[in-house]
């Protein structure tokens, strides 16, 4: 169960679209999983909790969604 970042304000990142916000979500862990191997080893977090995080922050956008 997903606490932390909550999912409303995740989704409002993407203007209340959860696909968007899952398909963003799931190309960031995969590039995630893909460069930093050797750091997800030892952390304690999932690539996917990485790119969510990331997106909560506002550090990736969705290239369609206009501010």
């Amino acid at each position: 169960m997903m606490i932390e970042p909550p999912i409303d304000e995740l989704a409002s990142k993407t203007k209340g679209n959860k696909y968007i916000l899952s398909i963003l979500a799931a190309k960031r862990a995969k590039e995630i999983e893909t460069t930093r191997r050797t750091e997800l080893a030892t952390a304690d977090k999932k690539a996917i909790s990485l790119a969510l995080d990331e997106i909560y922050e506002g550090e990736i956008k969705p290239s369609d969604i206009e501010d």
